[in-house]
């Protein structure tokens, strides 16, 4: 089971008893890392916890390598997010982007009452990226002792995954080649290959975010039922578990980056 792991990583929060805890939240340029994930479908070939799943084991392991330079714990993830244009296919929770708000506010005042000195928010999923943003700034303006940041984990290092992916631009979206290489990598028994079929990502409007790698500055609301017949989009059938261990290391050195300046800000 999942929950065995829970814990497991010298770096985990949750593995810790309170006075470790505090141990290093109150050490200088103390870092914790809260990732956000969702719980909606992936198509019919990867799990509904695909983006919970990828951003803890990517906050996770850049911890673990920065760790030694820094004190830093990682929570268990909110494994829940703002996820409505995913119902129509089913197996989806979502929370209205208020409460998703509010949820991390709250998560982020507990944690910094612990005393630490900087606050990353880790986000895995797409339709979370607006509320992580603005949770960056209210969490910022009534915790102005401390550093906060928040980021979309495939927002980074675009052009060092471009160097890696053989689909074309489109190829690489929900459940596509980039995400399902990863869980390939990652947790290959939830991965059903025979299963894997998209579409690559068509939008009306040529400003809006068309893959994992290229966020556009348009911002357009569609169910996803209106780009795929499967839930998927984008090439998954190109996904190989060596290309998701490339495309993971990507994202941990980029992460791994961001706690290093986050940490140096911070003390």
């Amino acid at each position: 089971m999942v929950y065995d792991t829970i814990g497991a990583s010298p770096v985990a929060w949750a593995g810790k008893p309170y006075p470790a805890v505090r141990s290093v939240a109150e050490r200088d340029g103390s870092v914790a890392v809260v990732p956000v994930g969702s719980l909606e479908q992936h198509g019919h070939h990867l799990p509904t916890a695909t983006d919970t799943i990828l951003a803890d084991a990517v906050a996770t392991t850049a911890a673990e390598r920065v760790a030694d330079g820094m004190p830093i714990l990682v929570t268990p993830p909110l494994w829940t997010g703002h996820s409505p244009h995913h119902t129509p296919f089913g197996g989806t929770v979502t929370l209205d982007g208020g409460r998703l708000l509010a949820l991390l506010e709250d998560t982020a005042g507990s944690v910094l009452g612990e005393g630490f000195d900087g606050l990353l928010l880790l986000n895995g999923h797409g339709g979370n990226g607006a509320l992580v943003s603005s949770a960056t700034s209210t969490i910022g303006s009534t915790h102005r002792d401390a550093e906060i940041l928040g980021v979309t984990y495939f927002d980074l290092g675009a052009e060092r995954i471009g160097e890696i992916r053989e689909s074309d631009r489109g190829g690489a979206g929900h459940a596509g080649e980039i995400e399902t290489s990863m869980i390939a990598h990652l947790r290959p028994e939830l991965v059903d290959m025979d299963a894997a079929e998209g579409r690559p990502w068509e939008s009306p409007y040529d400003r809006t975010r068309d893959d994992l790698s290229h966020p556009g500055p348009l911002a357009a609301y569609a169910d996803f039922d209106a780009f795929s017949d499967t839930g998927a989009v984008g090439n998954p059938e190109l996904a190989t578990a060596e290309k998701g261990e490339r495309f993971f290391e990507v994202f941990v050195d980029e992460v791994g980056d961001v706690l290093e300046r986050l940490h140096e800000q911070a003390g």
